[in-house]
């Protein structure tokens, strides 16, 4: 399977509580049975509330400065920084400045399919 970026259309992302992430769009890459990958697209300032779901997701910054809480554990992340956060792990994000990362989810996440 093959997609052209601007074939996927840039979606807001909402938390599993229903709750709308503002300032923070994503788009959906391509997905397999067993993992997916994604851009995530931070406004500066936009924050990601604490949150948790089953999927594995694993990620870099390709630009921008993030600010990711994995657990208890906070750490500044910079362009080619990355990151892994188990499935059911309470994480969040505020970026520093305008931002974009690749995630990866396993399985995929069937709320980002398109």
């Amino acid at each position: 399977m093959f997609k052209n970026i601007s074939e996927a259309p840039k979606k807001t992302p909402y938390l599993p509580t229903g709750e709308k992430v503002e300032g923070v769009l994503y788009q959906t890459l391509a997905f397999g049975k067993e993992m997916m990958i994604t851009t995530m697209i931070y406004e500066k300032d936009a924050i990601v509330p604490a949150h948790a779901h089953p999927q594995e997701q694993a990620g870099f910054v390709v630009s921008g400065r993030i600010e990711l809480t994995i657990g208890d554990d906070i750490k500044i992340l910079n362009p080619l920084d990355s990151y892994v956060i188990l499935g059911g792990v309470l994480h969040s994000a505020k970026a520093l400045n305008d931002s974009l990362a690749i995630d990866v989810f396993s399985p995929p996440r069937e709320d980002y399919k398109d």
